[in-house]
């Protein structure tokens, strides 16, 4: 191990046990996530141009979490590791072994939004801009609780900071778990943040959530240089991660969105 590593502060996974029941830090994200998002969409809703009520929000946290969950576990299973479930059908399952794919929970929530606006009448891209909105706090959680499983670390480095992470050998890799807490996470809540408190912004709905897409894209293609590809999949086409390939898609709806917002309206 390198003498210049900083330790990496093992912290247990579990946080406690009772009995068969263990209650763990990624769990623990997962609903810290969608209450602190829930509680920020109800705030967004109180600002005009209301686009749903605090009644439309609080029923919509049912949809956003089985979005989140569904989406995620099944994006996980097609996009990274097809081949083995396809030979372990039941351990697709088996969410609590880890596995799900921001990608994948997005096109949920998309789902569960599209399917829970139409039921309501609610107007479609001013209520994508509230989840938009409220959608890196989760990934903030989310990448600090991949961090305290040591789970997802970044490439060997010589960098100051680098750590030594238990399932990632003796070689010191960069903490690429922080980096995407502070990107897509801190950083990206703040600028939609103060995008949400201009008021022309808030008038043209989908801009907002173009921002969202655009700027996790960017975030997270840029850090995957700095994150440690998964194994099983290496690099791809172009010597692009699976990371970098999913969020394509993903900068080219965003950019879409704001050019589209930014249209004067017809009539």
């Amino acid at each position: 191990m390198s003498l210049l590593a900083l330790p990496f502060p093992n912290i247990d996974p579990v946080i406690f046990e009772i009995g068969p029941l263990a209650i763990r830090w990624y769990s623990l994200a997962y609903i810290a996530g969608l209450m602190l998002g829930w509680r920020y969409m109800l705030h967004q809703s109180e600002k005009p141009p209301q686009a749903a009520t605090r009644e439309d929000v609080d029923d919509f946290l049912v949809w956003a979490t089985l979005g989140v969950v569904l989406g995620g576990r099944l994006g996980y299973v097609i996009f990274y590791n097809f081949s083995f479930y396809l030979q372990n059908p039941l351990a697709a399952l088996q969410v609590w072994q880890g596995g799900m794919s921001f990608h994948g929970g997005v096109l949920g929530v998309v789902a569960a939004g599209w399917l829970f606006v139409r039921k309501r009448s609610i107007p479609a891209l001013r209520f994508a801009d509230m989840i938009a909105g409220a959608a890196p706090i989760g990934l903030f959680f989310g990448r600090i609780a991949n961090f305290i499983n040591g789970e997802l670390f970044g490439r060997v480095s010589d960098v100051p900071w680098a750590m030594v992470f238990p399932r990632g050998g003796l070689s010191p890799r960069h903490p690429s778990q922080l980096y995407e807490a502070a990107l897509e996470g801190a950083l990206l809540f703040v600028v939609l943040w103060a995008l949400s408190r201009n008021e022309t912004v808030r008038n043209r709905p989908g801009i907002i959530t173009g921002v969202f897409l655009a700027g996790y894209a960017l975030a997270r293609a840029s850090i995957e240089m700095f994150r440690q590809p998964d194994a099983h999949l290496g690099f791809l086409a172009a010597g692009l991660t699976m990371g970098q390939w999913l969020s394509l898609p993903m900068l080219l709806g965003g950019v879409y969105l704001i050019i589209r917002a930014r249209r004067p309206a017809k009539g």
